[in-house]
């Protein structure tokens, strides 16, 4: 019988290189470190992040997030292009939270990948900062995993998670949405990071050069404008009144995630012409043959974050957003619900 022959393996061997990871830990801290603020306690690179709560809080309730990126990440890829889909990251969670009045604190992110590509890496940290300092939360900590096998080369995968807090009297949930309120619509920045599945299915079909002009920029600048973060305009609104209900736009459309702060006996009727849809929009539905139901399901088709305030502060919202820096549109209305009809209703 012939002895097995002696082997030495390394981790590096089996795929996993810890010199890189440890590149990238060194990489990321001077972006993590410029989202630094009140509360951190520590650095990265420990087994957990600490944070405490400002004592500006007297009763403070957390609210917490956690989303990914979806399949915009598959168009991050074959454009090879890594430095916005961070930013997206961040945005999908702390716009969540956002909705019901909190802070956004923290924020903590999971890459995960078959080969860790240190440039790569960095890229999509150094978008996630990004998308902190926007929000201005704190990135303290994240998790990288470098996993051989269960990816295919140069591809990743991305979650987060963000917390926030909110005073226990000031939460947001939609119980003080009355008929006659206004609903406001905020400008999104284009897709944001929803509906890729069928925007990457539009583009297989129609066959566009991606590079060419789109509008004075180029189709694939357009499609991979990162997510819009409303945070620091929609804090500051909340600060000088009072606002009744919020709601994120995200998968689902317009015609799904309204309802979500909506009593039953509530309906949102939207004005189609209250607002102009992005050129980007129309593309999409022109080029997919997409039914106006399924532009309002799938995608935000130009508004990115809905406020509802009472009639008589409409005006100061829009003015006072609209010095923020955002374009804010009256799209609809509250009503009371009709029989068993849909709680949002575009006409």
């Amino acid at each position: 019988m012939t002895s097995p022959t002696k082997v030495s393996l390394s981790y590096r061997d089996a795929g996993v290189d810890i010199d890189a990871g440890d590149a990238l830990v060194e990489a990321i801290k001077p972006f993590a470190k410029r989202t630094m603020r009140e509360g951190v306690l520590g650095g990265i690179g420990g087994f957990g992040a600490l944070f405490e709560i400002s004592k500006k809080f007297r009763e403070p309730v957390l609210v917490s997030g956690t989303d990914g990126v979806g399949t915009k990440l598959r168009l991050a890829f074959d454009l090879n292009r890594h430095d916005t889909v961070g930013i997206d990251l961040v945005a999908m969670s702390v716009n969540d939270i956002l909705v019901q009045g909190a802070e956004p604190l923290f924020f903590l992110d999971y890459f995960a990948c078959g080969k860790l590509d240190v440039a790569t890496a960095t890229d999509v940290v150094k978008g996630i900062a990004f998308g902190c300092e926007q929000s201005g939360c704190a990135l303290i900590g994240g998790e990288t995993a470098e996993m051989p096998g269960m990816y295919p080369d140069g591809e990743y995968d991305l979650a987060g998670f963000a917390v926030g807090a909110v005073e226990k009297s000031q939460i947001i949930d939609g119980r003080q949405i009355a008929p006659g309120d206004v609903v406001l619509g905020l400008a999104s920045s284009g897709c944001h990071s929803n509906g890729y599945s069928l925007v990457r299915k539009i583009i297989s079909v129609a066959q566009p050069d991606l590079d060419a002009d789109f509008h004075g920029r180029p189709l694939a600048d357009v499609l991979m404008q990162p997510t819009r973060i409303y945070v620091k305009p929609l804090l500051s609104l909340m600060a000088a009144m009072p606002v009744r209900g919020m709601a994120h736009i995200t998968g689902g459309g317009l015609v799904e995630n309204v309802p979500r702060v909506l009593q039953p006996n509530l309906t949102a009727v939207l004005h189609r012409d209250g607002w102009t849809m992005p050129p980007l929009f129309n593309w999409l539905q022109q080029h997919g043959g997409v039914a106006d139901a399924e532009m309002h399901r799938v995608f935000n088709c130009g508004i990115g974050m809905v406020v509802i305030v009472a009639p008589e502060l409409a005006d100061a919202a829009i003015a006072h957003l609209s010095a923020q820096g955002e374009t804010v549109s009256r799209i609809g209305e509250i009503r009371e619900r009709q029989g068993s009809e849909a709680q949002t209703i575009v006409v």
